[in-house]
């Protein structure tokens, strides 16, 4: 078994290492979303804490994990009867992002149930992760398939797999740790509410700091079990530590006072609903409890806001996390003084360090977990304009659109844009199972068998029936797509008003995308040539903050734009082949740049028609003289224009009919 990076030998990171401890210390604060960009020891830490937690009592034999003191009287396992267990180490459970549903929930052999009437039930990993932890990195990027059955075994601390009829039920309640690049995507709003606490994390940028990350890191991979033994001391204190508070969490009192502070900071900040007090009071409670102290004090309530709530203050995918702590400061002094227990402690007293994590020896780095800065709702940082060329303008405000879909039934990655055929939604046919039958067809499978009664011998009530008589279920629903915007930023788009629309219409489809599950891409051509603004990505929020940033000017080099948009998805086929693309041209049709650029631009155009990818052209020509040419373009890509009017949510009704109707022709 390999021997994991010690907790304790990890530089910095203070906010991460508090907020794992305080679950640690109280697993019903509700789990840990941590975010940040890659390489700053995000999985390091979370794979660390398994060590740390105290070991679990269970009933022998149970493949559920009861607690032998007080044993599910549902386990599949069961009955247990109460008495003395065994314990074990805590697990952690890591959920692959590619995981499938049985692998998740566990899997029903169904030929036997249907034949036999018995429930032979193989667990998955909701039951290897009971009272234990559930560590999902890169949760961003799971299927939502998957993130719905998560939602619903982590709001109801119990997994159900029902299949035609037959059903069994575990308990499965976990601490949920995910880590996650927002670069590649953000999570949807109701998993991002199921983490009790979030983090944001960066790589330090004091050389001092990195130096020690390094040292620490080469010392380990030289010597894992050497390098682990000169922490041991450290790790037991901190063992010793949680052992501690989770015996003193029961007596922590939360005052009135405190508890009014939470209550006015939750509505201070407009939080949804009521999750974000009660983790704040039970996060409050666990950093008292850390603390050695039975009273909460206003510097819990402080700390406790600031890992709770800057994940549930996004209104849209744009909106960057985060907690005006003046506001925070303003509100706590508003409310404190009427309960008990509001004085400060001596900071040298037992009391003292509620929210300090465990120290880290001689070389402790010099506050490393501060958060990194960041221009939170600030303006924009526009790219230094050059010569010819206008600053970025601000986009205009979004507004809601209808969905472009791509025509035809695909096999891509569920979503909600295009129809496809997926593990879950309508069901359209039967087939035979290829590898594990997941969904059964009963009616189909029924009907395979019943030929074959007499020949089997068939003498009770029973239906005989063999693994060839076993139909999948083929099912419709809606697949995500690459939506690849590719933007006109040249001379003739460069009036602000003109631009500022073009922005916001793109903000709006981008938050289009982001709702229906896509990937999007962001081309932009200017001036003599084209560039990949932003690389096929799940992050619309970074596609935004490109093009916010997006300056204008220069010729129209209308050809380099397409081939490199067609370059793009070339590139992405061989990476997803099964995502389908549709292409979202916004011009006003021009084409000055190179050498006979009209007839370039056509040629380029005519490249994504003969391979028959969706495609639509926003026109944003303007003024009372108009000359036509983003229909033209969109008649050599064989798709559709519509101007920058219609694609407002009222006028947009007929543009999927439109788009249609283009394949379709290409087709005849």
């Amino acid at each position: 078994m390999t021997t994991p990076f010690p907790f304790t030998a990890v530089v910095g990171q203070d906010d991460l290492r508090l907020a794992l401890l305080l679950n640690a210390v109280s697993p019903a604060v509700g789990g840990v979303l941590v975010r940040g960009e890659k390489g700053t020891a995000k999985s390091t830490a979370v794979r660390a804490l398994s060590a740390l937690m105290p070991e679990v009592p269970v009933v022998p034999g149970c493949r559920f994990s009861c607690d032998p003191g007080a044993p599910d009287p549902a386990c599949p396992d069961g009955p247990h009867e109460a008495g003395a267990g065994t314990e074990r180490p805590a697990r952690m459970v890591e959920l692959p992002v590619g995981a499938s549903e049985d692998r998740l929930v566990g899997a029903l052999d169904i030929e036997r149930a249907l034949s036999e009437g018995v429930k032979a039930f193989e667990p998955g990993l909701l039951a290897d992760a009971h009272r234990g932890i559930l560590y999902v990195d890169e949760v961003n990027l799971l299927h939502d398939h998957l993130v719905d059955l998560l939602l619903d075994a982590a709001a109801m601390g119990a997994s159900y797999v029902e299949r035609e009829g037959v059903s069994v039920r575990h308990a499965a309640r976990f601490l949920l740790v995910g880590t996650m690049n927002p670069e590649e995507g953000e999570l949807r709003p109701q998993l991002l509410d199921r983490f009790g606490l979030t983090v944001e994390v960066a790589a330090s940028r004091e050389p001092d700091q990195r130096v020690e990350v390094v040292r620490r890191r080469l010392a380990y991979d030289d010597d894992p079990a050497g390098f682990a033994a000169r922490w041991a001391d450290e790790e037991a204190a901190v063992r010793a530590r949680i052992v501690a508070a989770r015996e003193l969490l029961p007596s922590v009192r939360l005052g009135d006072g405190a508890l009014r502070q939470i209550a006015a900071t939750c509505a201070a900040f407009e939080v949804d609903g009521m999750r974000a007090d009660i983790v704040m009071a039970r996060t409050a409670t666990a950093l008292a409890a850390w603390a050695g102290r039975t009273d909460v004090l206003a510097e819990d309530v402080r700390q406790a806001a600031l890992l709770a709530l800057p994940h549930r203050r996004r209104r849209n995918p744009f909106d960057a996390p985060g907690l005006d702590e003046d506001k925070l400061d303003q509100t706590l002094e508003e409310f404190s003084g009427e309960g008990e227990g509001d004085e400060d402690p001596d900071p040298d007293g037992p009391g003292g360090g509620g929210g300090q994590p465990p120290s880290e020896g001689p070389q402790a780095d010099g506050g490393s977990g501060a958060r990194p800065e960041a221009d939170e709702g600030g303006e924009p940082q526009a790219s230094g304009a050059g010569p010819g060329e206008q600053s970025a303008v601000r986009a205009a405000e979004p507004f809601r659109t209808k969905v472009l879909s791509v025509p035809g039934i695909g096999e891509g990655a569920a979503g909600r844009r295009s129809r496809a055929r997926t593990e879950h939604g309508r069901t359209t046919g039967a087939r035979r199972p290829r590898g594990a039958l997941t969904k059964l067809h009963l009616a189909a499978t029924v009907q395979a068998a019943a030929p074959h009664q007499r020949a089997r011998g068939r003498s009770g009530r029973g239906l005989v029936v063999r693994r060839d008589d076993l139909r999948q279920a083929v099912r419709e629903g809606r697949e995500g797509n690459l939506v690849l915007f590719v933007v006109d930023a040249s001379g003739s788009m460069a009036a602000r008003q003109r631009m500022s629309a073009v922005k916001g219409a793109v903000l709006s489809l981008l938050l289009d995308a982001y709702q229906r599950r896509d990937k999007v891409g962001l081309v932009t051509f200017r001036g003599s040539a084209a560039d990949v603004a932003l690389p096929p990505t799940s992050s619309v929020d970074a596609a935004a903050a490109r093009l916010e940033s997006l300056p204008t000017g220069g010729r129209t080099p209308l050809a380099a734009g397409l081939l490199k948009a067609h370059e793009v998805l070339r590139v992405e086929r061989l990476r997803d082949p099964a995502r389908r693309a549709l292409v979202v041209v916004v011009t006003d049709g021009r084409a000055t740049g190179g050498p006979e650029p009209v007839a370039l631009a056509g040629r380029a155009a005519r490249l994504f028609a003969a391979e028959g990818v969706a495609s639509v052209v926003v026109d944003c020509e303007s003024g009372p003289v108009r000359l036509g040419l983003a229909g033209q373009l969109a008649g050599e890509l064989g798709g559709t224009a519509v101007t920058l009017d219609e694609l407002r949510a009222e006028s947009i009704a007929g543009l999927v009919r439109d788009v249609q109707g283009g394949s379709k022709r290409r087709a005849a």
